[in-house]
């Protein structure tokens, strides 16, 4: 039987056929490694995320972390599935070879951990978050640093965090109060709270390690002040053994609509239940330079950004499977042509608002993986191109997309969730059939990594206006070099409608800007990041529709099919976004709080 998680032949027809990894094994970085190891690593993700992270998917939602005693209490099939996915190396698989690493690629990376994502989102997060951390203190940490903490990550022995958001602060990162006081060893002693935490704290590992923004008395106000902090629950000694407990302190569980199985705290630093040393107080280790933490921060943000997408991907993307198996086998009403009451009823598949809800979400969720995928692609090519020039290239592009590859997929494979549950009819929001939970695991995505509201103010604030606009350029021309290719094929019409979006979000940009008032130019930014965003899925799907040329197969119809879908049913809607920014509408900017 196909899986349900994913399509093993989507994730090779993107991989192999279009984004062609194993030529990443002519670069050094990659040598060891072939198309038989890309392969062999993919289905054994595919194998553990069938048999250890599906199963207990929804008795962790349904039995969410829990306090007992103070320790926080799930059910016992998340560790026995971590340590499964650790013993097979998956925790290290994009880690350097010195550091007990697989050194993958980011794309073929991006690729494994999606199965767990898909079969069980809030298993995964303990890894896609201790990896991400890991990943950071590899780029930023001293040589120490690494040497204590990111082997125990990569075995699964510790579990690793990010502790930004506050209480009273959200996503207002300039707000937060954390203070972190120098001592005489080099230390750092914490004091405040972080809200939000995923996976601040259990009884999964040894380990727990915290990374901490906070704020050095003395230092620069607002985001300049920021400085990052490694905070671990258990002190290491000199030997790598743990020493005393470290003053973090669990103040609460938040209870989730979904994600359920990855718990989610309130953390206390320095309020005195633990004292190391006898002194009150967090102990934490400066990671880089002073007042740089937010930069070194977006290493692992911006990491957890495209995963996010990924998760979000992941979750619709199977959802989807699922509504296609149902709309397979589940049999009701007759062809509108039948005139035979007594016929017996068809496959809802059959009936053309089924394949219109099928066919939608399928384009989404496979759109979705290529952005995923793709941009992990520029992860590569960012760390491994022959010339400094393809390297920045690559940076630069990779840095426009990121906030579309978090948002997009957290909107449209949302989107794909609901038609799931909607092809499901009455048995789609009962808890019979696992749609409900896909909708409401997914439904986080949008809001956790930055809002959808906030990578909007990113894209169009910051990414394709930066360095003169160079962001928007590179853009520009990656898409040109597509509809260039596309001259003279039977998609040379989505090609000429890609060109003409492309021009007019340049040409909107411009007008957003033209009198440098962010009020002006931001107010309606969600509509500008869903304009662009669909821009780029459609690129994707025309880069993905040439990648069928010349094969034949149902697989590579239904690519094309897809393609279609895209082009005639989803880009039609830009052009009115388009307008509407382009008219510089204050409806939203004039509204006042006292009329609401």
């Amino acid at each position: 039987m196909p899986s349900l998680i994913l399509s093993p032949r989507d994730l090779e027809f993107l991989l192999h056929e279009w984004l062609d990894v194993e030529t990443l094994t002519k670069r050094p970085r990659y040598a060891e490694h072939s198309r038989e190891t890309f392969d062999a690593v993919l289905e054994l993700a595919e194998q553990i995320a069938t048999e250890h992270f599906a199963p207990h998917n929804r008795k962790a939602d349904e039995n969410e972390p829990h306090l007992v005693d103070g320790k926080v209490q799930l059910v016992p099939e998340v560790a026995a599935a971590l340590k499964v996915f650790a013993d097979a190396g998956m925790n290290a698989a994009p880690l350097p070879e010195e550091l007990g690493g697989l050194q993958l690629p980011a794309a073929v990376n991006q690729a494994v951990h999606v199965w767990f994502q898909a079969a069980n989102i809030g298993t995964s997060a303990y890894p896609f978050l201790t990896m991400a951390n890991a990943n950071l203190l590899v780029a930023h940490g001293t040589p120490e640093q690494v040497a204590t903490y990111v082997p125990p990550m990569a075995e699964g022995r510790w579990f690793g965090t990010m502790a930004l958001s506050e209480p009273q602060a959200g996503s207002s990162l300039a707000d937060i109060t954390t203070r972190a006081v120098p001592q005489d060893d080099g230390s750092y002693r914490l004091t405040g709270n972080k809200m939000w935490i995923s996976g601040g704290d259990h009884e999964l590992t040894e380990n727990i390690v915290h990374l901490v923004l906070a704020k050095v008395p003395g230092g620069p106000a607002g985001v300049k002040g920021i400085s990052l902090f490694v905070v671990p629950k258990f002190l290491v000694n000199d030997d790598g053994s743990l020493g005393e407990r470290n003053d973090v302190v669990l103040a609460g569980l938040n209870h989730k609509m979904g994600y359920r199985g990855t718990t989610n705290t309130l953390l206390n630093f320095g309020e005195g239940v633990h004292t190391p040393g006898g002194q009150a107080g967090a102990v934490g280790f400066l990671v880089g330079e002073l007042h740089r933490g937010l930069s070194y921060m977006f290493h692992m943000m911006n990491e957890a950004r495209i995963g996010v997408g990924m998760g979000a991907t992941g979750l619709g993307y199977t959802g989807y499977l699922h509504a296609v198996d149902y709309a397979r086998t589940r049999t009701q009403g007759r062809a509108l042509a039948g005139k035979d009451p007594a016929a017996p009823p068809v496959p809802i598949v059959e009936h053309a608002d089924v394949r219109r809800m099928l066919l939608a979400a399928k384009s989404y969720v496979e759109g979705g993986l290529a952005l995923g995928l793709y941009c992990a692609r520029l992860v590569d090519e960012e760390r491994t191109a022959e010339t400094e020039e393809e390297r920045a290239r690559a940076h630069l592009l990779l840095e426009t997309l990121t906030p579309i590859a978090k948002s997009w997929p957290s909107q449209w494979c949302l989107a794909a969730n609901d038609l799931a549950i909607q092809v499901h009819g009455g048995y789609g929001y009962t808890r019979d059939y696992p749609v409900e939970q896909f909708y409401r695991d997914n439904r986080l995505n949008p809001i956790h990594e930055g809002t959808h509201g906030i990578q909007a103010l990113d894209l169009l604030g910051r990414k394709v206006v930066m360095n003169g606009g160079a962001g928007l350029a590179a853009l520009g021309e990656a898409i040109g070099a597509t509809t260039q290719r596309a001259a003279g094929t039977q998609w040379a019409d989505l090609a000429e409608t890609l060109d003409d979006l492309v021009q007019r979000l340049g040409a909107v940009t411009a007008t957003l800007w033209a009198d440098g008032d962010p009020e002006v130019a931001l107010a309606n930014a969600s509509v500008y990041l869903e304009a662009a965003g669909h821009v780029v899925v459609g690129w994707l799907w025309l880069e993905q529709a040439l990648t069928t040329e010349g094969r034949d197969g149902d697989f590579y119809d239904g690519k094309r099919q897809a393609a279609r879908y895209f082009q005639r049913w989803e880009l039609p809607k830009v052009g009115p976004q388009l307008a509407l920014l382009a008219s510089l509408d204050g409806t939203v900017r004039t509204m006042r709080s006292d009329w609401f």
